[in-house]
């Protein structure tokens, strides 16, 4: 590590707490996901709708398996009170989050049975098995690194996309492979934008970088390097993962 990067991460732990420099350490890769063309397409409602559909699918895998991520927080967490979050979390992922979820494929034309008979791609697989084994192998605080990204990344997303809209307009699925870039017409991802820059959910994104810096502020020096490793991993793991939707990934063997 060179020194000035380590400056870097000093300044940005002091901005803004561990969570703040573990951003900045992996900033790159967070914009690239800013700037991808799926995410991109999202915003402005290009996006083939078949790209799309395909995104839905494997998030769904994808939720299951974070699902078990979340229960695993629970059962690690080193007091009552985190506990109890991570249980919330957990329910809301597989109750409230799946049965969203499901009804948004429907309006995309994605029949709840597709959702539950959908192998992962070798993208999602492999960014499945890695936070799994991380917080199996690893302790509490590589668990909350490998979550983090996904949290705060779509929420980061999800505000920036919402802060780009024009003025609201009522919002349809689309009925097209490729949603018309009409100026006029309602964002066909409006909902899934909102969904992700609601507030509830930005409060939960806070929540866990909340975690993330009380977590950092006790580590030691090479836990702090490990979860900087951790985090910039999961990163890169979420930038895949849309890239893969836009690929059209077909499913691993």
């Amino acid at each position: 590590m060179s020194t000035s990067g380590g400056g870097a991460r000093a300044a940005a732990g002091a901005a803004g707490g561990f969570s703040a420099e573990l951003r900045a350490a992996a900033a790159a890769t967070w914009e690239a996901q800013h700037t991808h063309p799926f995410v991109r397409g999202i915003g402005d409602g290009t996006l083939p709708l078949d790209r799309f559909r395909h995104f839905v699918r494997q998030d769904y895998v994808y939720l299951v398996d974070y699902g078990r991520l979340l229960a695993l927080g629970c059962a690690r967490a080193p007091e009552l009170a985190t506990m109890r979050r991570f249980a919330e979390l957990t329910q809301a992922i597989l109750v409230t989050e799946m049965d969203l979820h499901r009804a948004f494929a429907l309006e995309w034309g994605v029949a709840p049975a597709e959702l539950e008979a959908e192998p992962p791609t070798a993208t999602t697989r492999a960014y499945t098995d890695f936070l799994l084994r991380t917080a199996t192998l690893g302790d509490f605080a590589d668990l909350v690194a490998a979550l983090l990204p996904c949290m705060w990344g779509y929420a980061e997303v999800g505000a920036r996309l919402a802060a780009a809209q024009p003025p609201p307009a009522a919002a349809s699925a689309p009925d097209a492979a490729t949603p018309a870039p009409d100026a006029a017409a309602p964002n066909p991802y409006a909902r899934w934008i909102a969904t992700y820059a609601d507030p509830e959910f930005q409060a939960l994104a806070a929540w866990c970088r909340e975690l993330m810096d009380r977590i950092g502020s006790a580590a030691d020096v090479p836990t702090r390097a490990r979860l900087h490793d951790v985090f910039a991993h999961s990163s890169r793991h979420e930038l895949a993962f849309w890239d893969a939707s836009w690929r059209l990934e077909p499913p691993a063997i």
